[in-house]
């Protein structure tokens, strides 16, 4: 059986995170949805996603095909009502499709003949931006029972202080020196050759993901995703990091989504909660305003390849698109469209061809290839972006 991964109307209202991978590659817990799937179905999976992303992830078809709602995580129950599933069918919940099972030939005509299957199986899945943060704690929970179960840890150093270290996982290679891990109120994972300094205080549900870096003295709280090679310092709440992402110093970091390769200048603060207490607006790429989202709390979203200077304050509930540079005093606008350069004093469109040649150089900083359809998948945002830059 072939395995698919694919997006659906719900992928715009994930924006700016979606503009440079599919739904199922946002890292929600401690693994992106798409590894989910792969370590429950033991397969790998490819992707039925937008034209300009393509490319870079290309669909594979083959003569039985199950394709599979990639913003909807898998449990148990989910993978074996999937896997039942007979050509012709889908599975269905509250008229949402998870999964159905066409034929070549259904594929290739993207029929609409197939009848439904209700099911009244419980799953996580994300809809919004900000239900990556505010359901992020049940997902690393999830994935933390998925990667450790008949397992055994590595040995808590001797000289770091840990509550309920049964619930705290340490990877081959990982390293922790001299820190607190309270696990009382969820399980701590720390992934292969990952480091968290001396001095660092890390409270569960947590974890810090194959070799990224704690840095020395960082306070953070549950609820957060430290994505791979990422570097964080400083006090970070209920945030997730995809990964290749730095906020290495300190200043405060709230219920917070970051994408890959962006970097967090030092003393910038993210303002989560706003001062008459209401629930918080955001900006929705779908509806082109500002939506409810329903939370108290919400800091910044930020999209791929984006930076901002030393002591840039973000507002409560801000919106920053894919290749931006920001930076100046004062707090700046909760909604600044993809490739913009500048701050409260004014912004200017940020040349592709510049923010391309910055791409390249932080791949190289890594020992990774930025690659020509790397470049053309960045051409391709600034192009699909052009009218909002001038909202």
């Amino acid at each position: 059986m072939n395995y698919v991964l694919f997006d659906e109307s719900r992928r715009k209202n994930l924006l700016p995170l979606t503009f440079m991978r599919p739904v199922a590659d946002i890292r929600f817990g401690i693994l992106t949805i798409r590894q989910k799937w792969e370590k429950y179905l033991n397969v790998k999976t490819s992707t039925l996603t937008e034209k300009y992303l393509a490319e870079k992830y290309p669909v594979i078809k083959s003569e039985s095909n199950i394709i599979i709602n990639g913003a909807i995580c898998p449990n148990d129950a989910l993978v074996a009502e999937v896997n039942k599933l007979k050509p012709g069918f889908a599975l269905i919940k509250n008229e949402t499709i998870i999964a159905m099972c066409l034929n070549e030939e259904d594929f290739k005509a993207q029929s609409n003949a197939i009848e439904e299957i209700e099911t009244n199986v419980d799953f996580l899945e994300i809809v919004n931006t900000w239900d990556i943060f505010a359901r992020n704690a049940l997902a690393i929970k999830d994935d933390y029972l998925l990667l450790t179960a008949n397992r055994k840890s590595q040995p808590i150093p001797s000289h770091c202080f840990a509550i309920s270290p049964e619930n705290i996982f340490i990877e081959e290679g990982a390293e922790i020196l001299a820190s607190t891990l309270n696990a009382k109120d969820g399980p701590i994972y720390i992934g292969k050759n990952a480091i968290v300094m001396e001095g660092s205080n890390l409270r569960g549900p947590l974890a810090v993901c194959d070799n990224a870096t704690v840095k020395m003295g960082a306070k953070i709280y549950g609820g957060t995703t430290i994505g791979p090679h990422s570097k964080v310092g400083g006090e970070i709440n209920n945030s997730v990091i995809f990964g290749y992402s730095n906020k290495a110093h300190d200043g405060f970091m709230g219920h917070s989504v970051i994408a890959e390769w962006c970097n967090i200048g030092a003393d910038t603060n993210t303002s989560n909660l706003k001062n008459t207490y209401d629930n918080v607006k955001l900006w929705n790429y779908a509806d082109e305003t500002f939506v409810e989202t329903n939370q108290q709390f919400c800091g910044l979203i930020m999209g791929d390849h984006t930076k901002c200077g030393i002591n840039t304050m973000f507002n409560t509930g801000t919106v920053v698109g894919v290749s931006v540079n920001v930076f100046g005093s004062g707090f700046q606008r909760n909604f600044i469209p993809s490739f913009k350069w500048g701050g409260v004093a004014g912004l200017q469109t940020f040349n592709p061809k510049k923010a391309i040649e910055i791409a390249r150089g932080m791949y190289k900083r890594r020992d990774l290839e930025f690659t020509d359809a790397d470049s053309r998948l960045l051409e391709a945002v600034y192009n699909l972006t052009h009218e909002y830059r001038k909202i």
